[in-house]
């Protein structure tokens, strides 16, 4: 690895900050976000994205450099140790440009549009993602990763600088009129795949059957997943096709979504020690992981997760879901009960040097269990990754112990041991950085995967943390006027965007659900009209990514890809459709309608960056049964449905104030409050059931 100009201690963050708090600072210094502060003593003058900073472009008629990342990127490290952190080039950026760095994830909006931009103009994207702005913030040139000299088909860094200062020196106006094309081809790009209103969409099964046909296109049918290296999760996907099969009982499409699941828990992008899932995979096999775990990326697979086990009964998906949710306790909870965002993947400047191991190593920890735990986990002399070892299972267990002759009690006992001991020697090794600021929307997805772990497994335990990560979430990032904030770091930063206030509504929903409590779903029902208020795009019935208020922003955009994260357009879609039933609200269903016609031809062709919408489309075509339990003990009988796999309900239990909820109201028990289930559709209820057997006999 290149480091020009950074002499070898310094690649030791505990050592290099030590020495550059001396010396030198930059505007960075009084940020909460870990990203942020990684550069806060860079010889770059590096400035927070804010007044100040756009202020002194207009004033001076420079440049900006926005330069983008996370905590946990890889190749933001290493650009940063190549030329972030070597003062010639510094000395370069500072004079011709206003340099300003910008944590994704506290930023999203902006890194939306700038991204945008960049995949405009050079048809790829990525982080770390550098982009050159106009002294009014309109982008003109960009990319991602360069290195400090000519390599990868990449100009250096420092021609780049050169190339961008001459060229706004000498050809301004032309640069000024590329900034405003490209600006407005963001706002054009806007609308991409949206239909024109008006035209009626019907939605139908077969609609449904050409999205998993189209799925199942791209599936990876012995490696699971879907596409070619690199692999990501594509938990929607995966989703689509078990609830598919649910309502179809199509073999193929269980098939292909659960050898999905099961080759990324046997996979390197596992953590076969510690729990939790890396962000994707390098390779096809999902052997090698880019090492950073990302809290969402986590929240979306156990969600799934807990979808497949309660289709199959499997205890793999089970303890998979314990085991990283005990991960995500262990290593990314607050004593506040918040979550934090990620873990880096490099540790000691190498990547994925925390979780990987020698083969000497291995023997000497585990002695005479070394062999076979060795064998099992494809752990070899000169490595199965980059000269060093990463954990994963080639063979499922109980084949691997009938080919070696073992009890599969007696093998998992000892490899249990082993990965013990093993656990016990890395957590004494130096740990990757962890980000430690709590993103609403991130702990949003965590807290509908912890409902739905319970409603899977019925563990109270996680009933419990959902109930107090949410009061936690209230307690923090919440205003009295309604609005909510983004970001925590012993403070509560930056206005919420559209995918945190979608997500919070989503985990309101599946609370109510886990516990039976409405102030939940009145909680969900007073966020969605303010979203509708602040977000809403009167026009096409989308929403905005950025509230109305927000003035720091040069467009506007509107979200409708599901990518890492869900769309909060698609989740928003989902809430609406969901509250229209509970509240009676038709205007409500009809918007979710609109959005979801408006989609449909995209959705169906391209489901895999869709994912969402399709989920929602399914949910509109196969309509949604209403179960509402009532009587003193109603309460009680919560879990029992719940465990059972119904993807497209809606589950009340009655409540003192049942005259709120449309679903509860007129509806008692029988006599001396005797428990009574109702299953409607569309208002329409079924004489009422007074067992839960008989209730699931006929859902």
């Amino acid at each position: 690895m290149d480091t020009v100009g950074v002499p070898p201690l310094l690649h030791f963050p505990h050592v290099r900050d030590s020495i550059f708090n001396i010396h030198m600072t930059n505007h960075l210094i009084n940020e909460t976000s870990p990203y942020l502060l990684q550069h806060a003593h860079n010889p770059v003058n590096w400035y927070p994205w804010g007044e100040e900073a756009l202020e002194k472009a207009k004033a001076e008629d420079k440049p900006i450099l926005v330069s983008i990342g996370y905590a946990a990127c890889h190749w933001c490290h290493v650009m940063e140790r190549e030329s972030f952190e070597d003062e010639t080039t510094a000395a370069l950026m500072n004079d011709y440009f206003i340099n300003i760095k910008i944590d994704r994830e506290e930023r999203p909006d902006l890194d939306h549009i700038y991204m945008d931009a960049v995949q405009a103009m050079s048809g790829s994207g990525g982080w770390p993602l550098n982009v050159f702005l106009t002294p009014d913030a309109k982008p003109f040139f960009g990319g991602t990763y360069f290195p400090p000299v000519r390599a990868y088909n990449r100009a250096s860094w420092k021609e780049v600088l050169e190339g961008i200062h001459k060229s706004y020196v000498e050809k301004k106006d032309e640069i000024l009129s590329q900034a405003e094309n490209l600006t407005a081809h963001l706002l054009t790009a806007n609308s991409f795949g949206i239909q024109k209103p008006g035209e009626t969409v019907l939605f139908s099964d077969e609609q449904l059957q050409t999205i998993a046909t189209n799925i199942l296109a791209n599936a990876d049918t012995e490696w699971g997943g879907f596409g070619k290296a690199p692999k990501f999760p594509q938990s929607f996907s995966i989703q689509f096709l078990l609830r598919h099969y649910h309502f179809t009982n199509d073999e193929a499409s269980l098939q292909q979504a659960l050898l999905s699941l099961d080759k990324m828990i046997d996979g390197g992008i596992y953590d076969q020690l510690g729990g939790g899932f890396a962000r994707y995979s390098t390779d096809a096999e999902w052997l090698a992981p880019h090492f950073e775990k990302m809290l969402y990326d986590n929240a979306l697979l156990i969600s799934v997760m807990a979808e497949a086990y309660q289709i199959t009964g499997k205890a793999h998906y089970a303890n998979t879901i314990r085991h990283t949710l005990a991960f995500i306790e262990r290593e990314m909870l607050s004593e506040e009960n918040g979550f934090y965002s990620a873990l880096d993947a490099d540790s000691e400047g190498v990547e994925g040097k925390f979780y990987t191991w020698s083969k000497a190593e291995i023997d000497e920890l585990l002695g005479k269990d070394a062999a076979v735990f060795s064998s099992f986990y494809d752990v070899k002399e000169n490595g199965n990754w980059e000269h060093t070892n990463i954990l994963w299972v080639t063979k499922s267990l109980e084949v691997f112990a009938a080919e070696n002759n073992i009890s599969p009690e007696g093998l998992e006992q000892t490899l249990a041991a082993c990965r013990d001991i093993l656990m016990q020697y890395r957590s004494k090794r130096i740990r990757p950085l962890l980000d430690d600021k709590i993103l609403l929307g991130w702990n949003a997805l965590l807290n509908t995967a912890y409902s739905k772990a319970y409603a899977a497994l019925g563990d109270d335990a996680y009933k419990e943390m959902a109930i107090r990560n949410m009061a936690f979430l209230e307690a923090k990032l919440s205003n009295a006027d309604g609005s909510w904030y983004h970001t925590y770091k012993n403070e509560a930063r930056i206005p919420a965007f559209l995918d945190d206030y979608a997500y919070l509504i989503q985990s309101y929903i599946h609370l109510q659900e886990i516990t039976g409590s409405g102030d939940y779903l009145l909680k969900a029902q007073k966020l969605t009209h303010w979203v509708i208020e602040h977000f809403e795009e009167s026009a096409t019935g989308f929403f905005y990514y950025t509230n109305r208020e927000q003035a720091d922003v040069i467009v506007r955009k509107k979200e409708v890809y599901d990518g890492a994260v869900p769309s909060g357009n698609a989740v928003m879609a989902h809430n609406l459709l969901y509250l229209s039933i509970v509240f009676d609200d038709r205007i409500w269903g009809e918007r979710c309608r609109s959005m979801i016609s408006s989609l449909s031809k995209a959705i169906i062709k391209y489901p895999g960056s869709f994912g969402v919408w399709a989920l929602a489309q399914q949910l509109i075509t196969k309509g949604i049964v209403e179960i509402a339990i009532t009587g003193q003990q109603a309460k009680t009988f919560l879990c029992p449905v719940l465990r059972k796999f119904l993807p497209n309900k809606i589950l009340q239990a009655e409540e003192t104030n049942s005259s709120l909820f449309p679903l509860l109201a007129g509806k008692t028990g029988g006599e001396q409050g005797r428990t009574t289930f109702y299953l409607c559709k569309n208002y329409a209820c079924k004489a009422p059931f007074y067992t839960i057997e008989q209730l699931l006999a006929n859902v």
